[in-house]
């Protein structure tokens, strides 16, 4: 969008010697003379834009060129963060978490997904907990249970290491290619 509005002509820019002219208000004036666009420009107080430069004559309209350029960079910037990619979240939990401390940890899990992000869910076995990857498995299921109206399972559980991971997405996103 930037390099667009370097592209235009502005004013003196313009080198055609007549254009097709469109006012302030969106109406057509029709073929003028480029000296006498720009004296009306100037008495409007706003800039001559050379809009379609490919037709003949050209067409060139009275607007602010300022605000234009900034209108210009702000659909941009929108653009930008309406396209932002989302982000991967982590959560861990514990094989031996206690109720009130899960309740709290989905619910962090429940915020994200609404935020749209993705949440890797890591369950971290310690010691002797390593041999008993069932209980590890059994929290993965229950959470994905506890926000299954939020969110599918992106990766099924697996083990890495001394973890067990699972990856949520939120239910309105697509997967990923």
């Amino acid at each position: 969008m930037e390099s667009i509005s370097r592209e235009l002509k502005v004013n003196e820019q313009i080198r055609a010697r007549q254009v097709r002219l469109i006012g302030s208000d969106g109406a057509q004036v029709g073929i003028v003379d480029t000296r006498d666009a720009l004296r009306m420009a100037r008495e409007e107080d706003l800039d001559l834009v050379l809009v379609g430069e490919q037709a003949q004559p050209p067409v060139a309209r009275l607007m602010d060129y300022g605000k234009y350029r900034f209108e210009l960079q702000q659909q941009t910037k929108e653009a930008r963060k309406r396209s932002r990619q989302q982000e991967m979240k982590s959560i861990k939990f514990r094989v031996k978490i206690d109720e009130h401390d899960y309740e709290t940890k989905v619910n962090h899990i429940r915020r994200f997904l609404k935020g749209g992000h993705k949440v890797k869910v890591t369950i971290m076995f310690r010691g002797r907990e390593r041999t008993h990857p069932e209980l590890g498995q059994g929290i993965l299921n229950r959470v994905a249970a506890d926000v299954n109206e939020l969110a599918v399972v992106d990766a099924a559980p697996s083990i890495a290491g001394m973890d067990m991971n699972m990856v949520l997405r939120p239910s309105g996103v697509p997967l990923e290619s």
